[in-house]
């Protein structure tokens, strides 16, 4: 069974550290530049990528440091991402982030993982993500490309329109979420 709780962040009110400057570590930085442009992220590696230096260059909340990493790192980062190729210094990140209470995602591990990047979709403030536990990202993926394929590139529109309704509703709370009930109950309607 999945228990996971899904929760959508604000990662430019979070200081983000990446340890990982190769494909791993582009391939997360990328992840999560694609969904929040904003966010605050330092990155630390010995060595650091050609791909993510362009993706840090028009970036003003992403620093890069071209260094080993040192658990001091960790200082004033809320969550860490641990993206190298080499497995011991993967764990040692994840013991130094257990021991700071710095929430940690390990690649490719996830018995090392207090939470996962899953797949999302995204259609203008449209946001789902997808999770298959840790287990199949490849079929996260997959998951990901047939909500792209099946949500409408309008999708949007319908998401301003039902807010600016909202907005108009009088009445109680439960009042207001009875009324946006009954007017998109049929929306995803089998007919």
């Amino acid at each position: 069974m999945n228990t996971l709780y899904p929760v959508f962040l604000k990662t430019e009110n979070f200081s983000i550290l990446i340890v990982g400057g190769g494909f791993v570590g582009t391939e997360k930085m990328s992840f999560m530049l694609k969904n929040s442009p904003n966010a605050n992220i330092t990155l630390v590696a010995k060595e650091i990528s050609e791909e993510i230096r362009l993706l840090a260059e028009s970036r003003p909340a992403v620093q890069l440091k071209e260094k080993a990493f040192e658990p001091a790192d960790l200082e004033h980062h809320q969550l860490v991402i641990a993206a190298t190729a080499d497995k011991t210094l993967n764990h040692q990140i994840y013991l130094a982030a257990k021991e700071k209470q710095v929430l940690i995602n390990v690649a490719d591990t996830p018995d090392l993982c207090d939470f996962y990047l899953g797949s999302i979709v995204t259609k203008g403030d449209l946001k789902i993500a997808i999770s298959t536990n840790g287990k199949s990202p490849t079929l996260s993926k997959r998951l990901r490309e047939f909500f792209e394929e099946i949500l409408p590139e309008n999708i949007n529109e319908l998401i301003v329109h039902l807010h600016d309704y909202r907005n108009t509703l009088k009445g109680s709370f439960e009042e207001k979420v009875q009324r946006l009930n009954d007017i998109t109950k049929d929306f995803l309607s089998k007919k």
